[in-house]
Formats: structure tokens, C-alpha cells, sequence
């Protein structure tokens, strides 16, 4: 019983600093790419651009952009959610997997 209750205690462990270890990733993130992207606004309109030309340059939201697509495969793995092999099509190839398996077996008899 103590066991269980330590092993329960270590998944949980484990769990909380995976969402600690994203939760940080996320605020560098945003801390990070804020400065990036006032900097370079301000920096671009003392070189003589207008506002709207230095904050929509693609520049600007590049690294948010690209930064942003690592954070989302961080926030995929962390929150369990995987689109392409999740829980139904696990189920559907051990369903299938089975099937030949038996028909294979059948096949011998």
C-alpha cells in the first residue's frame, strides 16, 4: 500500500514540474518576445518608419511566430494531446493488429 502511495506521489511529482517547465517556457516567451518586438518597433521608427510599418514589419512577429510553434509542440506534449496518434488510434490499430493476428491463425488451422 505504501508503495502505491509513493509511486502516485512520484507521477505526481513528475507531472507537476513538466507544467512548471512549460509554465516557465510560456513566460519567457512572452517576455522575451515582448522586448524583441518593442525594441524593434522603436527602433524602427527612430530610423524613420511610420508606427503602423515598423509594428506589422514580418520581422517583428517572427520569433513570436516560430518560437511559437516549438511552445505549442511543449504545451502538445505536456497537456497529453496528440492529434495524429491518440487514444482512438491506438485502439483502432490493436483492433486491427488482433484481426490479422487471428486470421493468420485460422488460416494455419
Amino acid at each position: 500500500m505504501e508503495n502505491s502511495n509513493l509511486e502516485k506521489k512520484e507521477r505526481a511529482l513528475r507531472r507537476i514540474k513538466e507544467l512548471k517547465g512549460f509554465y516557465v517556457h510560456l513566460t519567457v516567451y512572452i517576455v522575451i518576445n515582448s522586448f524583441i518586438s518593442v525594441n524593434k518597433v522603436i527602433r524602427n521608427m527612430y530610423n524613420g518608419e511610420t508606427f503602423d510599418e515598423a509594428f506589422f514589419d514580418f520581422g517583428t512577429f517572427a520569433v513570436w511566430f516560430f518560437w511559437g510553434i516549438g511552445l505549442a509542440f511543449h504545451a502538445m506534449k505536456v497537456f497529453s494531446y496528440n492529434p495524429f496518434f491518440g487514444k482512438d488510434w491506438e485502439e483502432r490499430q490493436i483492433k486491427k493488429y488482433m484481426e490479422q493476428e487471428e486470421k493468420d491463425f485460422k488460416k494455419y488451422l
